[in-house]
């Protein structure tokens, strides 16, 4: 193993917030029971606002930003990963609370980490990351609620967020008709492409919601939260389902229980960070087999370290659309 190793490292000197590439020694990785060589992460949202500071992401200092890898376990003092075995990781507060992903080494318990499906290479499983992995979540809790293609129309809202893109890709993949919300409703033809059937603008749903409305979707996956959510809930038919898994338009909740009593809905929390190890794995195994090589080319760009901090400024800026893949050992 290499006894030094590049990472991005945000530090906070006397109110100074800063993030640099650095020369690290291995000797100052946290001594947690798995090593590895940190094969490929990803910059996702959370990741450009701990590295820019635009929001209060990182709990501590220094930080490794990075919330999801892959990587080849070069050293392991645990029962379940060997070395030399490719592993993956999403959220436990890696790089938040401890050091992440956007580094060539990285030091994690091996209560966070689960083997790499088969069916994806390293490139591919950070392709899809925890957007995807995020969008598979909400379709299982869809399906255990018993949720078809036959059930009608499926609403996704933030459709050409990471979560939201997945969402409609997937969702058509399995057969289910996709009504997508958005505020970017000039993205109609790439939304199409993806696989809905039908875009809204996000507008119709973003307003104070009435108790009850006209029964329109079977389900919904969303992202958005605050009165698109409300909205959503009012507009469900009997018995539908919607998961929340973000909070764009804010972490209120102003709606009534009238649904929940009148149309006996469902809601359902999707929390991706502290998900039990039998759950990722499902849905990993899931995206191996059903996302397709062409879809992960069209919607990703690979970078190296290097390039990192200057993505993150041009993802807060919103001059990003879709997945960045950063290379790790370039």
């Amino acid at each position: 193993m290499n006894t030094q190793f590049k990472a991005i490292v945000i530090n906070n000197i006397d109110d100074t917030y800063s993030a640099s590439l650095q020369t690290l020694q291995h000797s100052e990785l946290p001594n947690y029971n798995v090593m590895l060589d940190v094969l490929y992460s990803s910059l996702n949202y959370k990741d450009g606002l701990a590295i820019t500071g635009k929001g209060p992401v990182v709990r501590s200092f220094p930080m490794v930003p990075g919330i999801d890898l892959v990587g080849k376990v070069t050293t392991s003092n645990s029962n379940e990963f060997n070395t030399e075995q490719l592993v993956l990781l999403n959220g436990f507060g890696v790089g938040e609370k401890h050091w992440g992903g956007l580094a060539q080494q990285a030091s994690l318990k091996d209560e966070w980490l689960i083997p790499l499906p088969d069916t994806l290479t390293p490139k591919q499983a950070m392709q899809i990351g925890t957007a995807g992995y995020t969008a598979m979540l909400s379709i299982i809790a869809l399906e255990k609620q018993g949720i078809t293609p036959a059930s009608g129309d499926i609403l996704v809202t933030g459709a050409n967020g990471g979560v939201g893109s997945f969402s409609v890709y997937l969702l058509n993949l399995l057969g289910y008709t996709v009504v997508a919300a958005t505020g970017r409703v000039d993205q109609t033809d790439h939304l199409k492409q993806l696989g809905a059937s039908e875009v809204i603008d996000r507008n119709e749903l973003s307003n104070p919601a009435k108790p009850l409305a006209k029964e329109r979707f079977a389900a919904a996956i969303d992202s958005v939260g605050s009165h698109t959510l409300a909205n959503i809930c009012a507009s469900l038919k009997y018995g539908g389902v919607v998961t929340a898994c973000g909070l764009a338009q804010g972490m209120d909740f102003p709606a009534s229980v009238a649904p929940f009593i009148l149309r006996g809905i469902s809601l359902i929390g999707i929390d991706s960070v502290m998900r039990p190890k039998v759950d990722r794995i499902q849905a990993w195994q899931r995206l191996g087999e059903l996302v397709e090589q062409s879809y992960l080319d069209k919607i990703s760009t690979e970078i190296n370290l290097a390039q990192v901090i200057n993505a993150a400024d041009e993802l807060m800026a919103g001059n990003i659309r879709g997945r960045v893949v950063v290379n790790c050992q370039q």
